[in-house]
C-alpha cells in the first residue's frame, strides 16, 4: 500500500459514516454535495486501507457488512469529537466563547428560558452563569460589572446603560396580606392605590423606575402613602404578610411565592411591565451582543406575557 492509501482523509470518513447511515450512494452524495463518483472512490480507498469489504451493494440495494458496522462505531465517536473540538475552537476565535453573567429577579430568568436554551445551542463553547438581583437596587450589580446583561423592567434611562431587545411582558398584580380588604376582590384599579400604604424602597431607587410599581399618585392626582422600608424582596413579602404594607408586582410571583398568608389581586388598569436586556454602554463584549442577538432572533416578545385572573392567595 503506498504512502497515499495509507493517509485516512477526514472528508473520506465523513463520505464512510455518511454512507453507514443512509446506505444509499445517491442520497450521500447529495447530502454531502459531492459526485456519487466521489463516493464511490472514498469507499473502496478505504476498502483497500481495510482489507475488507465495507458495504455489500447490488443494484437494489446497499447494506453495511460486519466489518463496517465496527469501523462505523469506531469511527463516529472520534468524528464527533473532533467536530466538536473545531466548532469550540472556532466559537472562541469568534468571541463567542467564555462566560457571560445574566442578572434577573426570581421568576423572571424562568421567563426568558427559549432565549437562554437557543443561546447555549448556538455558542456551545459559552457558559452562562445567573445572578440575583435585588429589585429593591436593580442598577448596582451592572454598575458594579458583577454582572454583564441584566434582565430590567422598563423604562430604563440612564445615560451609562444601554436597552436591548424586550424579552416579554408582564401583568402587574397587587399584592396584599390575606387579611387585607382587597384580599378577596376580583381585581383592584390604579385608584384603589390611594387607599394603600405601599412599601417604601431603601436604596435611591431612579423615581421613574419606582414609579411602574409604586407610582406616588393616584390617576386623580390622591398622594400613595409610603410604610416601611426594605432593603430586599424578602423584607418586601414579610412586610407586605404581615399586613404593614401593601405592594405592586409581576404576575409570575403568584406562581413562585404562593405564601398562604398572601393574596395577589390584578391591577385591571395598570399597563403591562415590559422587561428588556440592560447593559453597561461601555460594555462591548462579543458574547453579550450574541445573547442579545439571540433574543431578537426569537422576535417573540410578548410570547410570555402573564396574568393572574383568579385572585390567587
Amino acid at each position: 500500500m503506498d504512502r497515499n492509501e495509507a493517509r485516512v482523509e477526514l472528508r473520506d470518513i465523513e463520505i464512510f459514516l455518511a454512507l453507514a447511515e443512509e446506505l444509499h450512494f445517491g442520497r450521500t452524495a447529495e447530502r454531502l454535495h459531492i459526485s456519487q463518483a466521489r463516493v464511490s472512490q472514498a469507499i473502496k480507498k478505504q476498502e483497500r486501507r481495510i482489507g475488507a469489504p465495507l458495504f455489500d451493494r447490488t443494484s437494489r440495494r446497499v447494506r453495511i457488512t460486519p466489518a463496517g458496522e465496527h469501523l462505523y462505531r469506531e469511527l463516529s465517536a472520534g468524528y464527533r469529537q473532533i467536530m466538536d473540538g473545531i466548532e469550540a475552537v472556532s466559537a472562541a476565535a469568534r468571541g463567542t466563547s467564555g462566560t457571560l453573567t445574566l442578572g434577573a429577579m426570581g421568576p423572571q430568568t424562568w421567563m426568558i428560558q427559549e432565549a437562554v436554551e437557543l443561546f447555549q445551542t448556538r455558542h456551545p463553547a459559552a457558559r452562562i452563569r445567573h445572578r440575583d438581583i435585588n429589585p429593591i437596587d436593580p442598577l448596582s450589580l451592572l454598575r458594579s460589572g458583577e454582572i454583564d446583561l441584566g434582565l430590567l423592567w422598563l423604562p430604563i434611562r440612564e445615560p451609562d446603560l444601554t436597552v436591548g431587545p424586550v424579552t416579554h411582558t408582564s401583568a402587574l398584580v397587587l399584592m396584599v396580606a390575606d387579611t387585607h380588604p382587597f384580599a378577596g376582590r376580583e381585581s383592584v384599579c390604579l385608584e384603589d392605590f390611594g387607599d394603600c400604604t405601599f412599601i417604601s424602597p431603601k436604596s435611591a431607587v431612579p423615581a421613574y423606575v419606582e414609579e411602574v410599581f409604586q407610582p406616588s399618585h393616584t390617576p386623580a392626582g390622591r398622594p400613595i402613602r409610603r410604610g416601611p422600608q426594605i432593603e430586599n424582596w424578602h423584607d418586601q413579602l414579610t412586610a407586605v404578610s404581615s399586613g404593614q404594607a401593601v405592594a405592586a408586582t409581576v404576575a409570575e410571583a403568584a406562581r413562585f411565592y404562593p405564601w398562604p398568608n398572601l393574596a395577589y389581586v390584578p391591577v385591571r388598569d395598570a399597563p403591562p411591565c415590559r422587561w428588556a436586556l440592560v447593559w453597561r454602554t461601555a460594555n462591548t463584549a462579543p458574547l453579550l451582543q450574541a445573547f442579545a442577538q439571540t433574543v431578537r432572533d426569537l422576535d417573540t416578545p410578548n410570547a410570555q406575557d402573564s396574568a393572574v385572573t383568579d385572585g390567587h392567595r
